[in-house]
């Protein structure tokens, strides 16, 4: 999975790094609001408190903020996802609140994983594929976990529903964002992972109903 490598005229790696967490803040707000191709990269400029000029030292193109936009957010998502887990579970109660964890990931971030499913399909092939890539990988945490607990016995699943079970768990976590409009109104985020978690787990065998005894409720 090879990274893009974006053009800088600017060598200074703080200082890079800084103005493109701005680049990328300003750029959720504007697609979020207008979509990729009605947002001019003079707008993302001033948004982000700069001139035009500024901006192309740290970019080469207007795709590249797209590019950008795509994995500043998959590395957020992994960095919170990773600080909401607890180490010291293990078996089913780890597997739920690895789910639950990443639904709440989603939920604190909804414009920008609505922004990047919607607006990525506007990058070139080569960067389309690496953020791709970044998804598969998000699933490959979710499949080590479940192969984890059938290995110890407490799902009965193969490869090929492994792999689809872990489909399930990332589109149920997008649903969250993409009908928000009516899923929102009829359930809190508490209310959504549970009864959703209980859902996905009711479709993976669980050897026994014990398996959900300590689980929320």
């Amino acid at each position: 999975m090879k990274k893009k490598q974006v053009p800088s005229l600017v060598k200074d790696q703080r200082l890079i790094h800084l103005r493109r967490e701005q680049i990328v803040k300003a750029a959720v707000e504007l697609f979020h609001q207008k979509g990729f191709h009605g947002t001019t990269t003079r707008e993302v400029a001033q948004t982000s408190g700069f001139s035009i000029g500024t901006l192309y030292e740290y970019i080469g193109s207007k795709e590249d903020i797209l590019y950008l936009v795509c994995d500043a957010v998959y590395e957020e998502i992994v960095e919170k996802w990773e600080r909401l887990v607890d180490e010291n579970l293990h078996g089913i109660n780890r597997l739920y609140q690895i789910i639950d964890a990443y639904f709440r990931v989603v939920h604190v971030m909804q414009n920008e994983v609505l922004v990047m499913y919607q607006e990525s399909k506007s990058l070139s092939d080569d960067a389309l594929n690496y953020v791709l890539q970044k998804e598969l990988s998000i699933k490959s945490i979710f499949e080590k976990e479940l192969r984890a607990c059938r290995d110890a016995g407490l799902i009965r699943l193969n490869e090929e529903e492994i792999s689809l079970a872990c489909h399930n768990i990332l589109v149920a976590g997008h649903m969250w964002t993409f009908r928000r409009w009516i899923v929102q109104k009829e359930y809190d985020i508490d209310a959504y992972c549970r009864w959703q978690i209980q859902q996905l787990f009711r479709g993976m065998n669980m050897k026994a109903e014990a398996a959900f005894s300590n689980l929320p409720t």
